[in-house]
């Protein structure tokens, strides 16, 4: 039997399983990423994680925020979750503490080829995976392959312009992106704009939206008709088998899922009226298992 470990770096919280070549989680824990402490702490918090596992690994595979290089394993570019983040040289460096192959690469594509394996796409050649969180990520899958694009930015499913987003300022500089109003943060601010009674989390929006609040019925709506119209264009261009959805957002319940359904339904182009839209299988452990995928190839 095979292990390796998968790893799945984000802003706030680095999670690591140990996982065999059928794919079974062995063992799974979660570290804080010192986000604030730079680069080089990160990359030590996830080495120590891995040792933590308990178990020799034959190789790691790392998802990570950012934009990545999977060829040389180099963070291209990132957000401000990660300060400094941008050039460092993941794959080298880990490589070079935990002396194994080493796979990287962005952490929604981890999320999607996770889901291709042991989740719910798996079994299907194309695929198109959006993650819906603090922003809104990608992956497209064609043969069971990222398509990362000449530069690696390919799957910034948030910054799609729609009409619903309309002039509303998007976190990348630009406006009317279905990130502006479907992220997770973003529903969160228009609802808190919107009513009196301070809530401190998507989930008491939702539950506020499942016990027949307007508002917050509104709210979900309005942000799930934006990544809805996002979607269907996608789709229009790409030609998926299937459209899976992951990330907190997802689990908002009906008022944000049939919203968003029929918004997608709506934009599709005849022939793709029957591309499917439903949530992802494997939750938080989408991304390590994918990972952990990446490292299994690495060992091929």
């Amino acid at each position: 039997m095979t292990l390796v470990a998968g790893i799945d770096i984000g802003g706030t919280k680095t999670a690591v399983g140990l996982v065999d070549d059928n794919g079974t989680l062995q063992h799974r824990h979660t570290v804080p990423t010192p986000a604030s402490d730079g680069p080089a702490a990160v990359v030590a918090a996830a080495v120590r994680a891995v040792r933590d596992l308990g178990a020799p690994v034959r190789a790691v595979g790392v998802g990570s925020a950012g934009v990545v290089d999977p060829e040389s394993g180099r963070i291209v570019s990132a957000t401000d979750a990660l300060p400094g983040w941008a050039g460092t040289e993941l794959r080298r460096d880990m490589e070079r503490s935990l002396g194994v192959p080493v796979a990287v690469d962005n952490d929604v594509h981890a999320h999607a080829l996770g889901e291709a394996w042991l989740g719910a796409a798996a079994g299907h050649r194309h695929v198109l995976l959006v993650a819906v969180g603090t922003g809104i990520g990608g992956s497209l899958l064609t043969d069971g392959r990222v398509h990362h694009g000449a530069r690696y930015v390919a799957g910034h499913a948030g910054h799609v312009p729609v009409p619903s987003a309309a002039g509303v300022p998007c976190t990348c500089g630009g406006t009317g992106h279905a990130e502006a109003v479907g992220s997770g943060p973003a529903l969160l601010a228009a609802y808190t704009k919107s009513v009196p009674a301070q809530v401190s989390s998507l989930a008491e929006v939702s539950a506020r939206a499942a016990g027949g609040e307007d508002t917050a019925r509104r709210v979900l709506a309005r942000g799930a008709r934006a990544l809805g119209e996002a979607l269907g264009g996608i789709v229009n261009m790409t030609d998926p088998e299937l459209v899976l959805v992951g990330g907190g957002v997802s689990n908002c319940g009906p008022e944000w899922w049939e919203p968003l359904r029929e918004a997608f339904a709506a934009e599709l182009l005849p022939p793709l009226k029957d591309v499917e839209l439903r949530p992802g299988s494997l939750g938080g452990d989408a991304a390590v298992l994918g990972a952990a995928r990446l490292a299994l190839e690495v060992l091929r």
